[in-house]
C-alpha cells in the first residue's frame, strides 16, 4: 500500500500541476479573446502593443468591471485603480493632487496624468514610460511649466524644468547615469507642499531627502553648527538646497554655481552672515563677508582667481563647526593647520590673529591707527597741493607771463641722461604698478575687466604688477648707483634737502597769490616743488618696496612675523598707492603739464633741458647758492 501511495504522489503532483498551467493558460487565451473581441468596436485599441503593456496579462474587465454585459449597460462605471493599487491611490488622495482641481484642470484621471494612457502604460524602467527617470522632468512639466495652470492653481512659476534640465542631476540622467529626478525630492504618490512639515522638501526634511544618495555628506552636515541648527527647527540655519539651490544644482567646478569659488563668499554665505538681522538674532560678527571680500583671498576671488581660498577653504563645506569647538578647522589651535595648507610654516613662531579684519573697528590696534593716520595725510596733504595749485593757476591766468621762444640747444640743462633713464623706468612702471594694483582692488571695475579676463587661468595682473615692482626698484637702485659714482649727482642729491630758501620762496609765493606783490618771485632750479617731489617719491619708493615684498613673499612673512605685520602692511600699500598717485595727478602733472608756463609738457625728461619760464631769472644771492644741474 505504501509503495502505492509513493508511487502515485508524483503523478497526482503532475496532474495539478498541469491542470493549474492549463487553467492559467486558458485564462489567457480568453483575456486575449476578450481584448480581441473589445476591439472590434474599440478600434483605439491594438491587442498586440496592449500585451506589451505593464497590463497586458489582463482582460479588458479586469479594470472594466462593469462592461461585462453586452451591449454595455449606460453608466458604466470608471477605472477603479485602487482596486489594485489601494496604497498608491490612498496616498495619492492625501497629497497636493488629490484635489479635485488637479484632476478637473488635466481632464484625465489623476493616475493618467502622470502615468500616461491606461492602455499604453509602461512599467518605471521602461524607456518609454512617462515616469521613467528620463521622462519624469517633462511629465511634471505638463502643469508645472504652464503659466496657464499657475495662474488657476496658484503654483508659483518658477520654471523648473528648465533649471532642472540644466542640473548636475539631468545631465546625468541624460548619460544614462543614476540620479535624482522630480518623485526622487519631492515624493510620486505622496507630494505635500514645502510647508507642511511631513513634506520631504519641508526646511528641516531637505538634509533627510538629499541624504537617499548623498549619506556621508548628511552625515557631516547633521554633526555641524548649520546641521544642528536645523535640527532644532531654527528657520535660519541653511540646508542643503540654501547653498546648493533647489533645481538648478550645479557642480562646484561651474562658474554659474552658487558653491564656485569665487561665488561662495557672495552668494553663499553673505546671505546669512552679511544680513545683519540675522547677525543680531544669533549674535554673529557683522561685517565678516565684506571684510573677507576686501583682503587678498576675497579680492583675488572677485578677479576670477579660482585657486585662492574662499570661506570653505578655512571654515570647511559640510562641516563647519563654531571656532570655540576644538574639532573647528578655524579654531585657534587648529589655525596653524588650516592655514598652512597653502601657507606652509604660518604660526609656527608667532599666534595667528584674527583673520576677519575690518579696518574701521578697532580689532586690530595697528590697522586702525595707520589707516587712521593716512587719511588724514591723504586729505591734508593732497588737499594742500590742489588749494596750492588752484591758486597758482589763478594768479598765472589773472597775470600772464610772456614766454620766450629759444631753441632746445640754447635751453639751460636740467636732466641729465642718467636721470632721464632712470626717470623713464619710473614712470612707465608707475602707470603699470597704478594699474594692475587698482584692478585687484575694484576687480568689477570696466576698466579693470580686460587685465582679469585672463585670471581663471593664469594670474597675468599679478606677474604684470610684480614685474613693474621689480623694474621700478631696478630704476631705483640704477638712480642710487649712479649717486654713488657721479660727485655732480651727489652735489645734486644734498641740495635737494629743505632748507630755509625754501620757506623763504613759499612765502614769496603766497603773497604773490594774494596780490600783495606785484611780479612773480623767482624760484631757484631746485625749488620746493622738486625738493617736494623727489624726496616724497623716495620715501614712498621705499615704503612700498618693503610692504610689497611682505605681501609678496606671504608664507616668509607668516612663518617669521606676526600676522599683524602682513595686515598692516596691506594698509600701508593701499593708502600709500592712493597717496601717490592722487600726488603725481595732482601736483607732479600740475607742474610738467598744466602749469601755464610749460603747457602743453616739460619736456626736460625728453631732451634733458628746461622749457623757458619754467624759472625765472635768479637773483644773485640765489645764483651764489645753486649750480646749474639739477635732477629734475
Amino acid at each position: 500500500m505504501r509503495a502505492f501511495i509513493r508511487g502515485a504522489l508524483p503523478v497526482l503532483a503532475f496532474l495539478v500541476l498541469s491542470s493549474s498551467a492549463f487553467a492559467q493558460e486558458a485564462e489567457a487565451v480568453a483575456q486575449e479573446a476578450e481584448t480581441v473581441a473589445c476591439a472590434d468596436c474599440h478600434d483605439t485599441i491594438k491587442p498586440a502593443e496592449f500585451e506589451a503593456t505593464m497590463h497586458g496579462g489582463f482582460g479588458c474587465t479586469d479594470c472594466h468591471t462593469s462592461a461585462g454585459e453586452l451591449p454595455h449597460p449606460e453608466g458604466i462605471a470608471a477605472v477603479d485603480c485602487a482596486a489594485c493599487h489601494s496604497d498608491a491611490v490612498d496616498t495619492l488622495s492625501k497629497s497636493i493632487h488629490g484635489r479635485p482641481v488637479f484632476t478637473e484642470i488635466s481632464g484625465k484621471p489623476a493616475c493618467q496624468t502622470c502615468h500616461g494612457p491606461v492602455h499604453k502604460l509602461m512599467g518605471r524602467d521602461d524607456p518609454n514610460s512617462l515616469v521613467n527617470p528620463g521622462h519624469v522632468a517633462r511629465t511634471c512639466a505638463q502643469c508645472h511649466a504652464s503659466p496657464e495652470i499657475a495662474k488657476r492653481t496658484g503654483v508659483h512659476l518658477i520654471q523648473p524644468l528648465a533649471a532642472y534640465n540644466a542640473s548636475v542631476h539631468a545631465r546625468a540622467i541624460r548619460e544614462g547615469k543614476a540620479a535624482a529626478t522630480c518623485a526622487s525630492c519631492h515624493g510620486s504618490h505622496g507630494i505635500l507642499p514645502a510647508n507642511d512639515p511631513a513634506s520631504m522638501v519641508n526646511h528641516q526634511k531637505v538634509p533627510e531627502t538629499c541624504s537617499q544618495c548623498h549619506g556621508d555628506i548628511a552625515k557631516a552636515f547633521a554633526a555641524s553648527v548649520h546641521g544642528q541648527a536645523a535640527t532644532r527647527g531654527v528657520r535660519e540655519a541653511p540646508v542643503c538646497t540654501d547653498c546648493h539651490g533647489e533645481h538648478r544644482i550645479l557642480g562646484p567646478s561651474d562658474p554659474d554655481s552658487p558653491v564656485f569659488a569665487s561665488n561662495v563668499p557672495r552668494m553663499t554665505c553673505e546671505r546669512c552672515h552679511g544680513d545683519l538681522r540675522v547677525s543680531d538674532k544669533f549674535g554673529m560678527k557683522s561685517g565678516v563677508v565684506s571684510s573677507f571680500e576686501d583682503s587678498f583671498h576675497g579680492l583675488a576671488g572677485r578677479s576670477g582667481n579660482q585657486t585662492v581660498a574662499n570661506c570653505a577653504s578655512c571654515h570647511g563645506v559640510h562641516n563647519i563647526l563654531p571656532s570655540a569647538d576644538p574639532r573647528s578647522l578655524v579654531n585657534k589651535a587648529n589655525l596653524s593647520k588650516t592655514c598652512g595648507n597653502c601657507h606652509p610654516g604660518a604660526g609656527t613662531r608667532f599666534a595667528l590673529g584674527p583673520v576677519h579684519i575690518n579696518p574701521v573697528q578697532k580689532q586690530q590696534a595697528g590697522v586702525y591707527w595707520v589707516r587712521l593716520i593716512y587719511l588724514w595725510l591723504i586729505w591734508l596733504t593732497i588737499g594742500g597741493m590742489v588749494l596750492h595749485n588752484v591758486l597758482d593757476m589763478r594768479r598765472k591766468v589773472l597775470s600772464p607771463i610772456p614766454r620766450a621762444i629759444v631753441p632746445v640747444a640754447e635751453r639751460r640743462p636740467r636732466m641729465r641722461l642718467g636721470f632721464r633713464i632712470a626717470h623713464a623706468l619710473t614712470m612707465a612702471s608707475f602707470i603699470v604698478l597704478a594699474y594692475t594694483g587698482f584692478a585687484l582692488k575694484f576687480p568689477e571695475r570696466w576698466w579693470a575687466r580686460p587685465l582679469l579676463a585672463w585670471e581663471e587661468q593664469f594670474a597675468l595682473r599679478g606677474w604684470i604688477h610684480r614685474g613693474a615692482a621689480l623694474v621700478m626698484v631696478a630704476a631705483f637702485l640704477g638712480h642710487f648707483l649712479h649717486l654713488a659714482l657721479s660727485r655732480d649727482a651727489r652735489a645734486c642729491l644734498r641740495r635737494m634737502w629743505p632748507n630755509l630758501h625754501d620757506v623763504r620762496e613759499l612765502r614769496e609765493r603766497l603773497a604773490w597769490y594774494f596780490g600783495k606783490r606785484v611780479e612773480m618771485p623767482r624760484s631757484p632750479s631746485l625749488s620746493y616743488v622738486e625738493k617736494a617731489e623727489y624726496l616724497a617719491l623716495m620715501w614712498g619708493t621705499a615704503v612700498m618696496a618693503l610692504t610689497g615684498f611682505l605681501l609678496w613673499f606671504e608664507n616668509f612673512t607668516l612663518q617669521w612675523l606676526p600676522k599683524w605685520a602682513i595686515d598692516v602692511s596691506t594698509v600701508i600699500h593701499f593708502y600709500e598707492a592712493v597717496l601717490a598717485t592722487l600726488a603725481i595727478l595732482v601736483w607732479h602733472f600740475y607742474f610738467v603739464i598744466f602749469d601755464p608756463l610749460v603747457y602743453p609738457m616739460d619736456t626736460a625728461w625728453l631732451t634733458g633741458r628746461e622749457v623757458p619760464g619754467r624759472t625765472l631769472e635768479r637773483t644773485e644771492a640765489v645764483t651764489n647758492d645753486l649750480t646749474d644741474e639739477t635732477v629734475g
